[in-house]
């Protein structure tokens, strides 16, 4: 039987849901509070100049796939994708840096270059790593955390002891060199948490790393979100924007509606992809699952502190992604989940698009997006933003052997006030709820409300997890729930 839903926000997890729940039969609005949709996944343009304002790392090319072969479409219907050569660099001191090949015979002859014996340690590694990767992302996820005994079958039976141990240790036993450490513990980040506090089981975000490799999607990021809505048009979906929702309503324990724009708009399902905290807030408070005692005690993946900057020349040294990790990174992550603090000396990440895609920047121009990632809920002043900035170039011009401070045209800046005012971020995350192993599958905040009926959930706070595929996996796991309890 045919259903009226209303989806609240237009992220990559709701376009997802917004699809499925159209080629079910049923009839689907999305409502996103900005002028733009894509959520996080947001374009900046200036100057002839575009950004990607959040992901900029496409990684797991088979679940986009998935995706889109679920529609009997596929990725290139829609977008062009280019594989990155090198995937990325990461500078450890002045002109001293490590690139990663875009595929792992290259990755391993690298590795047995800094440490002797490390080449067959890495094969052996990555074989374990597309193994849990197979288990994982072709089928774990894929269930919706409704039960603990989801993540019990043969091939879990079997690796049980990767639910307790940790990235971090595991790494650690088998390379001595502190920069493949580094290397190989970067990807986890991804997942939101500290190596040592990430499931050895995760070691799956290697082979996306060493073995998937590193993609650019030509136009960027945001060239899947319009992919997203135009599929979404193409099954029917209506997308209305600068559509703030003000109220959950709900009536006999029944959510019927909701309240945007003052406009009452009715439904038979409310589907929320927006953040889960902020969702349970347009709630009144006897119908919310989750306290605010219980999201303080949540470990949250990091916030950000973002430049977009438009440079008048071309940038050297640097690769598509580069890592700049030459400081400690432990320090580093203690400021961010142990002792909640502005680092001293921030790790930070860039990325050039312009180097791969002429469409980012004008001729003979570059453009710079710089990330460092921070503890969410910090205090977030316009010159303390400066202060980090002037640091990481400084150290950017001294590490890569250029001067570029005087080739700015323009900064753009992006930090925990704004995911807080552009998407109702809780404390200002960046990337939803970290995947320790107490906040993975059954043990995260549930895609169906415990406490209304006809209420769901989606996104990065519930399951899967953190990340756009993993976002993507979601609405299609909240939209099979839908049809499985409307039936």
């Amino acid at each position: 039987m045919k259903k009226k839903v209303n989806i609240i926000g237009s992220g990559f997890s709701s376009l997802a849901a917004a699809c499925y729940l159209a080629k079910d039969g049923n009839e689907v609005t999305v409502f996103e509070k900005n002028n733009t949709i894509g959520g996080r996944a947001r374009q900046l343009k200036k100057d002839g100049f575009t950004f990607d304002i959040g992901p900029t790392w496409y990684w797991m090319p088979d679940v986009f796939e998935r995706f889109f072969n679920d529609f009997d479409k596929k990725p290139s219907d829609y977008y062009e994708l280019i594989k990155l050569s090198p995937a990325y660099q990461v500078y450890f001191g002045v002109n001293e840096f490590v690139t990663i090949a875009d595929n792992l015979p290259e990755i391993v002859k690298t590795f047995e270059s800094i440490e002797k014996g490390s080449g067959q340690k890495l094969t052996s590694f990555m074989k374990e790593a597309q193994d849990n990767y197979n288990i994982a992302i072709k089928d774990l996820v894929y269930r919706p955390g409704v039960s603990p005994l989801e993540l019990v079958t043969l091939e879990t039976a079997k690796k049980v002891n990767q639910f307790f141990g940790n990235i971090s240790k595991d790494i650690r036993r088998k390379f001595k060199n502190t920069k493949l450490i580094q290397i190989l513990e970067f990807p986890v980040l991804f997942l939101g948490a500290k190596p040592s506090d990430t499931p050895s089981f995760y070691s799956f975000m290697n082979f996306a790393d060493f073995g998937l490799g590193t993609w650019h999607p030509k136009n960027g990021m945001y060239s899947v979100i319009l992919a997203m809505e135009q599929l979404a048009i193409e099954l029917g979906v209506t997308i209305k924007t600068n559509a703030n929702v003000e109220k959950i309503i709900v009536n006999n324990g029944k959510a019927v509606s909701i309240m945007v724009n003052g406009t009452e708009e009715k439904a038979d399902i409310i589907l929320s992809g927006a953040d889960y905290n902020h969702s349970e807030t347009l709630l009144d408070k006897e119908h919310r699952a989750y306290s605010e005692k219980y999201w303080s005690k949540k470990i949250f993946a990091p916030s950000s502190l973002l430049f977009y900057v438009g440079f008048d020349k071309k940038i050297e040294n640097v690769e598509h992604h580069s890592l700049f990790f030459d400081v400690d990174f432990d320090t580093h992550a203690s400021a961010i989940y142990d002792n909640p603090k502005w680092p001293k000396e921030p790790l930070f990440y860039a990325s050039f698009p312009s180097k791969t895609d002429d469409n980012a920047a004008p001729q003979g121009k570059e453009a710079g997006i710089f990330l460092i990632p921070l503890a969410p809920g910090l205090e977030d002043l316009p010159e303390t933003r400066e202060e980090y900035f002037n640091k990481i170039i400084m150290r950017f011009e001294n590490l890569t052997q250029q001067k570029i401070r005087n080739n700015i045209m323009f900064k753009e800046s992006f930090c925990v006030n704004d995911f807080i005012k552009d998407y109702n971020s809780y404390k200002g995350n960046a990337y939803g709820l970290a995947n320790t192993l107490l906040q993975t599958a059954f043990l995260r905040p549930k895609l169906k409300s415990k406490r209304v009926e006809n209420l769901y959930f989606t996104g990065q706070l519930t399951v899967p997890g953190p990340g756009v595929p993993p976002s993507l996996i979601s609405g299609k796991l909240v939209a099979d729930l839908i049809k499985k309890n409307k039936n």
